[in-house]
């Protein structure tokens, strides 16, 4: 989810089972339910592997960002009180901690948390767990993407989301959501 793993990179039950310090029988019950969200793919060979997705699949998973993520923004709004705010502005500004901007895992981790943060206050989490299987998804792919992109401050947008919150500009938020989950998407379609 966060992009410490390269798109395609293959995976063993034995590595992960000694990186985790875990028997055999967790890892399998975790790689299973992993493939069956679509976070990792399973070869007919029994290969494990990190998704490579296609721009057509790179798109799809930009749809459903920009169809459940600002449905969960306007559900978050009523219930968003100054300390949400607050808390998303100081998630906002640690993102431009140099830190973070280096690491792409960083970026997307730091990015997710203040995504995530907001959208539990929707209060609804069978739309949350499908956004978060949306980004288990994208995360390999945002990883080498982010790599690459050299972010040099905070998403744009997210001063947008915080403003809208904070007028309670229901119809801005929505915009400032949908604008912020699909740009960087843009990108990775080649």
């Amino acid at each position: 989810m966060h992009g410490e793993m390269l798109p395609g990179q293959a995976l063993t039950l034995r590595g992960i089972a000694k990186e985790f310090g875990v028997s055999m029988t967790p890892v399998r019950e975790a790689l299973r339910r992993l493939v069956a969200e679509g976070a990792l793919t399973l070869s007919a060979s029994g290969r494990v592997s990190t998704p490579e997705l296609t721009n057509e699949r790179i798109e799809e998973l930009a749809a459903l960002r920009a169809l459940l993520e600002p449905e969960l923004s306007s559900r978050a709004l009523p219930r968003a009180h100054m300390a949400l705010i607050e808390r998303l502005q100081t998630i906002n500004n640690s993102i431009e901690d140099s830190g973070v901007l280096r690491s792409a895992s960083a970026y997307i981790r730091t990015n997710l948390e203040f995504h995530r943060t907001l959208y539990l206050r929707a209060q609804a989490p069978a739309m949350l767990a499908m956004a978060e299987t949306v980004w288990l998804q994208l995360g390999p792919t945002m990883g080498m993407f982010y790599d690459k992109l050299k972010r040099q401050e905070a998403p744009y947008h997210h001063k947008l989301i915080i403003a809208a919150l904070r007028a309670g500009d229901e119809p801005s938020l929505r915009l400032a959501v949908r604008t912020d989950v699909t740009q960087g998407l843009r990108f990775l379609v080649q």
